[in-house]
């Protein structure tokens, strides 16, 4: 049946749903001295979701560099103020390092902005738009996917406020961070494997699709990233039960100490 639907969720569903809340800590990172500790905590964990947040400009031609940056676990969001700090070192190690798994949406337009400020290799991210198509879900938008797995609404009222104001209300910091909160849930649900695309309750008869060659190409090379990292953290698990199991201690039979010669007679 999962090949014989697709899930679609419409603007007037969305807004019915409940409003979601980020109940995590906040971390408000302006000041280069800050910025250590909150990527030494982030390169703590093994997964995490990221966003990034410009200042809207109406003028037509226009347009800004990106202001906010942020990186999320599931009890902590860290808010970066590019604007304030720049796009220092740590932050560069971070975007290119191997050993955080981090998960997007729209990543190719957040790159495109930081790149413009700083120079980076981005390394071990996960795009939720590739991701979510596996599952039968055509909607793109964060808002919508969110409302699909979750049955609840991300508001967006804080959009297209000015991110580079000298103190960010905490509307504005409740709402960034709930974006890269929002998108490692959405990783975790669907890399469980118990959300079923035939019980969704938006499921909608399958148009079937004409595909390239490549693009057939892409999806299977997806598909065996993913299996590839089940199997990576699969193996980090078998080992840390491993090194969890205290080794036995070989116990050495004690030898009996030869008995001394007879006395001569």
């Amino acid at each position: 049946m999962a090949n014989e639907i697709d899930i679609h969720i419409s603007k007037e569903q969305v807004a019915e749903l409940p409003t979601v809340k980020f109940e995590g800590d906040i971390t408000l990172i302006d000041r280069p001295e800050d910025v250590r500790e909150a990527v030494a905590y982030l390169r703590s964990q093994p997964l995490v979701g990221f966003d990034t947040e410009t200042k809207p400009n109406f003028r037509k031609g226009m347009s800004n560099t990106v202001s906010l940056m942020q990186v999320s676990s599931e009890e902590r969001s860290f808010l970066f103020r590019l604007n304030k700090i720049g796009f220092c070192d740590e932050l560069r190690e971070f975007m290119e390092c191997e050993d955080v798994l981090k998960v997007g949406l729209s990543l190719k337009d957040d790159f495109h902005m930081l790149h413009q400020i700083g120079s980076f290799e981005q390394a071990n991210f996960v795009e939720l738009q590739d991701m979510v198509k596996e599952f039968r879900i055509t909607d793109a938008s964060l808002q919508k996917i969110y409302a699909i797995l979750f049955g609840e609404r991300i508001s967006k009222a804080q959009r297209l406020t000015n991110w580079e104001a000298a103190t960010l209300t905490p509307a504005q910091m409740a709402y960034a961070s709930l974006d890269a909160w929002a998108c490692q849930r959405i990783y975790r649900l669907l890399e469980q494997g118990t959300w079923r695309p035939e019980e969704s309750p938006y499921a909608v008869p399958h148009v079937e699709e004409t595909i390239t060659p490549e693009q057939a190409e892409k999806r299977a090379r997806r598909k065996l990233e993913r299996q590839q990292r089940k199997e990576r953290r699969a193996a980090a698990r078998d080992a840390e039960a491993t090194q969890a199991t205290p080794a036995r201690k070989r116990t050495r039979q004690r030898k009996r100490p030869t008995p001394p010669p007879p006395p001569a007679n």
